[in-house]
């Protein structure tokens, strides 16, 4: 593997759909994320043209890369129709309450897996792309799945295949396991992937000893893992393993739900724990894509996401937000708020990074820890 990451300068794939689209009121999915992202990062002069682009929609010819065409197909129709039927609900995994029918339900995951697919062509020579639309990891072949519709990053491993790189990595510390990228490169000799995740948590999947066929690893995390915690699996698990594959590429799947303020999971991280591992990830592959994921309180997500894009360019994360960027933080809407959001404390406007979440690292997470290190 390489040293350093590229010179040339990171890319930022975003679009225009991610404002005023969601997925219905009662939705966790409801609220704004990545044009917060888009704002603030904008507001901080972090995203000049040169930098961004705006992500094509994928076609559905560029989605049977892995999805069904009659699933795709049936996406289509749903967005077209505005409902579906029993028949395509009980065999599709549409219009449930966790992947509800709305308005733009085809061309928005159309647009994160174009985003994604769009990434793998721009470091096919090298370089860093951060998709925070992208990470929609549970979503399978032939149906929809934990509010992800079409599986953008399996989509993008794919792409990256499709120019010619053999062996490929996948990382994702998002709070729930990476079920359907391990089902489409289970037995996959030149693909490791890595889920860390809290165990006892949706899919229900991911037990330490499930191994894909043998590059997989996957580490259920007790509740409450904290930032010196995830220090360990960087140290222990991550780094070491990405050494020993020395891949070709590595997508990272950066979900924001890990952090202690999001109100679907039980984790205790702070945003610095993600931030170290893309540091610490970014040097050591020619090519990386960095996607977005899980997260569901508006404010932790678009600090942590453009605290990530900070990373992948070196700049220095700010003690007080200035004052443009902290009028983007102070405009976001959280509807129907749970708990967590109802009284926001100040430093959710006026800063980008956590105060750090040390702890011990507990003998459960030790335990689990050497069993893989022995694989």
């Amino acid at each position: 593997m390489r040293d350093q990451a590229p010179a040339r300068a990171p890319r930022f794939i975003g679009a225009r759909i991610y404002r005023g689209s969601s997925y219905g009121p009662g939705h966790p999915l409801r609220i704004p994320r990545v044009s917060t992202v888009m704002d603030l990062a904008d507001a901080l002069g972090w995203l000049p043209p040169a930098q961004y682009v705006t992500s094509p929609r994928a076609k559905p010819a560029a989605l049977r890369l892995w999805h069904t065409p009659d699933y795709i197909a049936a996406v289509q129709r749903a967005e077209a129709e505005g409902a579906v039927d029993a028949a395509t609900r009980a065999r599709h995994g549409l219009g449930t309450v966790a992947n509800p029918v709305f308005p733009e339900v085809f061309r928005r995951p159309a647009t994160s897996a174009g985003g994604t697919m769009l990434a793998a062509e721009l470091v096919r020579d090298g370089g860093v792309v951060h998709v925070p639309a992208g990470g929609t990891h549970h979503a399978f072949p032939d149906h929809a799945g934990g509010f992800c519709y079409f599986n953008d990053p399996v989509l993008c491993l794919l792409a990256l295949r499709g120019q010619g790189l053999r062996r490929i990595a996948y990382l994702d510390i998002d709070a729930h396991h990476a079920d359907g990228v391990c089902h489409a490169f289970e037995g996959d000799p030149d693909a490791l992937l890595i889920s860390v995740h809290e165990e006892r948590r949706w899919p229900f999947t991911g037990a330490l000893a499930e191994d894909g066929g043998g590059l997989h690893f996957n580490l259920p995390v007790p509740r409450g893992m904290n930032d010196t915690e995830m220090r360990a699996i960087l140290d222990q698990l991550i780094l070491p393993r990405l050494a020993g594959f020395a891949p070709e590429a590595l997508v990272v799947q950066c979900g924001a739900d890990a952090v202690a303020e999001d109100p679907l999971s039980r984790l205790m991280l702070s945003n610095n724990a993600h931030r170290a591992v893309i540091a610490a990830v970014r040097g050591l592959v020619p090519r990386l894509v960095v996607l977005g994921g899980g997260g569901y309180n508006p404010w932790s997500v678009a600090r942590l996401w453009t605290g990530v894009w900070a990373a992948l360019n070196d700049h220095p994360i700010p003690d007080r937000l200035p004052l443009r960027a902290e009028a983007v933080m102070r405009a976001v809407a959280w509807p129907g708020a749970p708990r967590v959001g109802r009284n926001p404390p100040g430093h959710w406007f006026t800063t980008l990074a956590d105060a750090p979440r040390e702890g011990p690292v507990r003998a459960e997470l030790r335990d689990r820890l050497a069993v893989l290190a022995r694989r």
